[in-house]
C-alpha cells in the first residue's frame, strides 16, 4: 500500500516508478449505477438507460457509459494507495480507451502501474498506468493514462 512507501524528498510518500497497485475488490455495475450515471451526465442514450430495446441491441443487454467505469478510477485508486498528502487532485488524462462494453451486472476491478513520479511545484506529480478488467471479459474494459497531483 502506498502508506507504506519511503517518502519522495519531504513531501509526500508514493510508490517507485513501476510499482504495481492491485487488483482492487470487484464492484459490480448494476441498473441503478448506470441510470444514476446517466441522471447525472444527462447522456440518458438508450443502450445504457432502456433494458427493453438494449436488449434488441448489439449487447443483448443494457451496457455502462464508457465514462461511468472511467469514473470509478478514483474509488479504485483509494483502495490501493493512501498518500501521506493534505490533498489528492485528479490532475487529468493522457489516454483513454474502452476495449470492450460493461454489460449490466458486469463487476469490475482495476490495477494501476505507476509510469512516472515527478516533483512539481507544491508536490509530487503521479503517473499510473490503470487498466479496469471485467470479471470474465477477454479485453480490459478501460484502459488509461490518469495523471494526479499529490499536494504537501
Amino acid at each position: 500500500m502506498g502508506r507504506d512507501c519511503p517518502p519522495l524528498g519531504s513531501r509526500v510518500n508514493v510508490p517507485a516508478a513501476g510499482t504495481v497497485l492491485g487488483p482492487t475488490d470487484w464492484v459490480e455495475v448494476d441498473q441503478t449505477r448506470i441510470d444514476a450515471f446517466a441522471a447525472a451526465t444527462d447522456d440518458h442514450q438508450w443502450i445504457h438507460v432502456d433494458p427493453e430495446r438494449a436488449a434488441a441491441g448489439p449487447f443483448g443487454t443494457t451496457i455502462a457509459h464508457g465514462y461511468l467505469t472511467l469514473a470509478l478510477l478514483p474509488a479504485f485508486l483509494s483502495q490501493v494507495f493512501q498518500p501521506a498528502a493534505s490533498l489528492t487532485v485528479n490532475y487529468g488524462l493522457n489516454r483513454v480507451r474502452f476495449p470492450s462494453p460493461v454489460p449490466v451486472g458486469s463487476r469490475l476491478r482495476a490495477r494501476f502501474q505507476v509510469e512516472a513520479v515527478d516533483e512539481v511545484a507544491g508536490g509530487t506529480q503521479l503517473t499510473l498506468a490503470a487498466t479496469i478488467e471485467r470479471e470474465g471479459g477477454d479485453k480490459p474494459a478501460c484502459v488509461a493514462e490518469a495523471v494526479y497531483r499529490l499536494l504537501a
